[in-house]
């Protein structure tokens, strides 16, 4: 009974369409599928506007994030670059000071070399003037040991050898001993024997 009533309305209401189809113009059915058309063509453009607009906006927040993210990395870049630069200034200055105080350390051995070359110049001087007194008593005095015991020494030996000539009266007795080897005593009996005893 449902059904039948929904059939009725339906029928009814086909009815009142054809008749309003029926009853209206042409000319105004035109217009306004026209103006339909025109309506759903400007949504479609709008709707393509609209949607261009979301993907330049979706572009640019990509762009947008992709550029944040280069410049987290180029930050972090900046960071890792200002540490290291950071510890280098921190072993420089280190080397610095080290490199003060050798060269505290070398001016104090410079003066002190300084000082004991004047010291030494001193020394010298005084040496100079004690040799110009010295060598010709020690000249002398080598004079008088030859006259004494007629034996002319080699000086250039090495100091554990004793090497020279003994003028004797009658013969010259070459002396060539290591005194590394034998007693002083020895040595100094052995030299005694050349000196003559008779004055």
């Amino acid at each position: 009974m449902a059904q039948g009533r929904k059939f009725q309305d339906l029928e009814e209401t086909g009815e009142a369409l054809v008749a309003f189809i029926n009853s209206s113009q042409p000319v105004i059915l035109r217009r306004v599928k026209d103006e339909h058309r025109a309506l759903f063509d400007q949504h479609v453009e709008t709707k393509k506007i609209v949607t261009q607009i979301l993907k330049d906006m979706a572009q640019t927040e990509e762009s947008a994030g992709q550029r944040l993210l280069d410049m987290e990395e180029e930050k972090k870049q900046r960071e890792n670059e200002l540490e290291n630069l950071g510890e280098q200034l921190r072993q420089c200055t280190a080397k610095s000071q080290i490199t003060d105080s050798e060269l505290q350390f070398l001016q104090r051995e410079l003066e002190s070399l300084r000082n004991t070359e004047h010291e030494l110049q001193s020394l010298q001087n005084e040496v100079d003037e004690d040799t110009t007194e010295v060598i010709p008593s020690a000249v002398y005095v080598a004079q008088v040991y030859y006259l004494i015991t007629k034996i002319k020494w080699e000086y250039n030996t090495p100091a554990n050898i004793l090497k020279g000539v003994h003028y004797g009266a009658d013969l010259a007795t070459p002396i060539n001993i290591d005194t590394s080897m034998r007693p002083r005593s020895d040595i100094s009996d052995q030299l005694w024997d050349f000196v003559s005893t008779e004055w």
